[in-house]
């Protein structure tokens, strides 16, 4: 039976970008930088208002872990997707986008009613992105969208944190949990979003119950989880709930520990024209690297430079050619050999 590296849980939902200016989200009211839920009627009226504006920059099939799986795709890992997707044109799009991947998801046989999840994008000229998501069927997503056999398969099981808003969920998160160490599967997740932290605390807990291997967060995450403005010691309170911590810090890299050594990973400068997807490639880029063995310098910089390559371009993806070419500059690094 052929070998799994990563198991993803996550939204399934399709991602459309604008670009957008600051005085559109004050004139609607929008928390810029963050990530909010909406039901579907707002989240027509907000697209009718940006097809005045502007073009759609971009659309993929998105949501925070499936983003991460692309780029660990892309550079050579073998992934599967556990995820809920709608019997309509949108949830078809999404299949076929991560299947041209190379990403195994759990979808043929679905064939549920409703209507497949969005996330509207709206990137402004400082390249910040602000996020407007109506979850549809994936606020759904239960246990019985577990593939536990290959959680149980799979080197790892990576655990989206918007997942916390819906309570069937955490139960699927539960149970993939258990699932993950009954047999041996080392278990990985992701904040994803300072929202989720701040007013879905309760539920990243239960997510770090009981430990993980990996943890990701970024530098409001670690502050709002752990109530200092400190890097160093926010990582050293995060590891005492995973075994490995990569703190990103934007512009100025990240910051890695692992119980033994912390590693600084420098920031590569880039002019950033959308921040949209860089955690999530960071997250993916570092998971490649984790399942290949590379040193945690190596895996530093890989995450670093293909988050950096991110923010470069529009959307949350780079190309499987800028991937390669990347893996191939970065193997006459120091840090690599």
């Amino acid at each position: 039976m052929e070998s799994i590296d990563i198991v993803g849980i996550g939204n399934a939902l399709v991602d459309q970008e604008f670009e957008v200016t600051d005085q559109f989200l004050l004139q609607h009211q929008i928390e810029k930088g963050m990530m909010t839920l909406i039901e579907d009627s707002e989240q027509e009226r907000l697209i009718a208002e940006l097809a005045k504006r502007g073009e759609l920059k971009k659309q993929s099939g998105g949501g925070s872990a499936a983003n991460s799986l692309v780029g660990f795709a892309q550079f050579g890992g073998k992934a599967f997707y556990c995820c809920k997707v709608a019997d309509d044109q949108a949830g078809k799009f999404y299949c076929e986008d991560l299947e041209n991947i190379g990403i195994t998801t759990n979808t043929g046989s679905q064939k549920h009613e409703g209507k497949t999840g969005r996330c509207l994008v709206m990137v402004t000229p400082d390249a910040e992105r602000t996020m407007r998501t109506y979850l549809g069927i994936t606020a759904d997503l239960s246990i019985a969208e577990l593939d536990e056999d290959a959680i149980a398969r799979a080197e790892y099981l990576y655990i989206e944190g918007y997942l916390v808003t819906s309570p069937v969920a955490r139960e699927a998160i539960a149970r993939a949990k258990e699932v993950a160490r009954a047999n041996g599967t080392k278990i990985a997740m992701t904040c994803s979003d300072p929202a989720m932290v701040k007013y879905f605390g309760d539920g990243i807990q239960e997510i770090l119950a009981g430990g993980v291997d990996v943890m990701f967060c970024n530098q409001e995450e670690a502050r709002i989880l752990t109530g200092t403005d400190d890097v160093q010691e926010a990582l050293q309170q995060l590891q005492r709930h995973a075994k490995l911590v990569a703190i990103t810090l934007g512009k100025d890299g990240a910051l890695l520990g692992d119980g033994v050594r912390q590693v600084a990973v420098p920031g590569v400068p880039v002019k950033a024209v959308d921040t949209n997807g860089a955690g999530d490639m960071f997250a993916g880029a570092m998971m490649y690297g984790l399942t290949r063995d590379y040193s945690l310098a190596a895996c530093g910089l890989l995450a670093s430079h293909a988050a950096a390559t991110v923010v470069a371009n529009f959307g949350p993806r780079l190309t499987l050619d800028q991937q390669q070419q990347l893996l191939i500059k970065l193997q006459h690094e120091p840090e690599f050999n």
